[in-house]
């Protein structure tokens, strides 16, 4: 009796604790924490510093973390609240959110300190992550039958993926395999991006300047999402050994690029200038027809396809990541949705990195060790920033004393 009264009481109780309460509040205080620590190392080991001997080396370590330590904390962050408002259900939260965020924990720390365990035992941990977020969210999307957002639970499959054949790649020392899986996930993240930015930043804009929102033309949207979906295919034919033609490559990549630029054009986003969280999202969002476009040119051999990649992750997933944690952290613990001190020098900065490490590094290699350098620490201030403003919100409870 004594333990079944225990055992009822827990769960209520940690529920209660503010950052147990929706999934955005520990993986947007997490996700931003470990993506300036990781930063942190990575410049030690640019300047000739080892200061970790991780899974893979420090080379994979980075772009591995990056993609499903940061990246992947944030959107399992996003959907998990995001599907709440989508279904009406009750999202993830107390005990249950806790122990999810303890098994991305258990990811991050086996990645980086393998302590000499097998193999199969940090890349198992690893994996069970996504497949969990995905599993949450499909649910709750398939009780509500809000079948739209099913669109969301292939990504996170083929995100799975994506990372076991990473690993794969270190397992067996492919590394032709762990570039092009990576590749392949910075891809899916642009995918959801793509249909992201789509429902919210013309909305956001147009709300909050007052705008008449522009309908959207059917046409271009498939356009958009579509010809994104075509370089997601491509890209995993690749991973399986299977790669297009150059020519037609650039082709698929030219096509979205330009059908995501056309989409972006109409939001209205020459109106957002004095309004960063705004001007963010839309700077964000041009980086990823800005990476396309520089994807083609690689595939067709003009410069390194990783230049692209990095207008991709740092300009578009980066900065479209800073500027929804900063806006979604007001809106749900029930502040004001306003520009607080800073977070505009703080996107600024992102966007300035990404300039930094993919056109400008493009079109004058000679400044490859300033670039890095300047760009890693671009992210690390932009972060720390909203860490200063946010760690207090994502803590506490709710404005209004609402549950949430």
């Amino acid at each position: 009796m004594q333990s079944t009264s225990s055992s009822s009481v827990r769960p209520s109780s940690l529920s209660r604790l503010p950052v147990a309460r929706l999934a955005f509040r520990p993986f947007f205080l997490l996700a931003a924490l470990y993506s300036v620590a990781a930063m942190v190392v990575w410049l030690a080991f640019w300047h000739g510093d080892i200061l970790l001997r991780p899974v893979g080396g420090l080379m994979f370590w980075h772009q591995h973390e990056m993609l499903f330590g940061f990246a992947a904390a944030v959107v399992a962050g996003f959907l998990l609240t995001a599907v709440q408002n989508w279904t009406g259900l009750p999202s993830l939260r107390g005990g249950p959110l806790l122990a999810l965020v303890a098994l991305w924990l258990a990811g991050r720390a086996l990645m980086a300190f393998p302590l000499g365990l097998p193999e199969w035992l940090p890349m198992l941990v690893d994996l069970a992550f996504l497949p969990l977020v995905a599993g949450v969210m499909a649910r709750l999307v398939i009780a509500a039958k809000r079948w739209r957002n099913l669109i969301f639970l292939p990504a996170l499959g083929l995100l799975t993926l994506a990372n076991l054949a990473m690993h794969l790649g270190v397992l067996t020392g492919d590394a032709e395999l762990i570039r092009q899986a990576a590749y392949l996930a910075v891809l899916l993240i642009t995918l959801l991006m793509v249909v992201v930015g789509g429902r919210v930043i013309a909305m956001f804009t147009a709300n909050r300047l007052g705008l008449t929102r522009r309908p959207a033309i059917p046409a271009l949207e498939a356009a958009s999402l579509g010809s994104v979906l075509a370089v997601v295919l491509a890209q995993g034919l690749a991973v399986l050994g299977v790669a297009l033609p150059g020519a037609l490559f650039a082709t698929l990549l030219g096509l979205a690029a330009l059908a995501n630029a056309l989409r972006l054009a109409r939001w209205g986003g020459q109106h957002s200038g004095s309004e960063p969280l705004l001007w963010g999202l839309h700077g964000s969002y041009a980086f990823i027809p800005v990476g396309l476009a520089m994807w083609a040119l690689a595939a067709l051999g003009v410069f390194r396809a990783e230049l692209a990649v990095h207008a991709m992750t740092i300009g578009g997933m980066g900065t479209m990541m800073l500027a929804m944690m900063s806006r979604v952290s007001l809106g749900h613990t029930a502040r004001p949705i306003r520009t607080l001190p800073g977070i505009g020098v703080a996107l600024g900065l992102m966007l300035a990195a990404a300039v930094l490490r993919s056109p400008v590094l493009a079109l004058v290699p000679e400044i490859t060790h300033w670039t890095y350098n300047l760009g890693i620490i671009f992210w690390c201030l932009a972060y720390a920033i909203f860490l200063f403003h946010y760690t207090g919100p994502l803590l506490s409870a709710r404005a209004d004393g609402k549950d949430g």
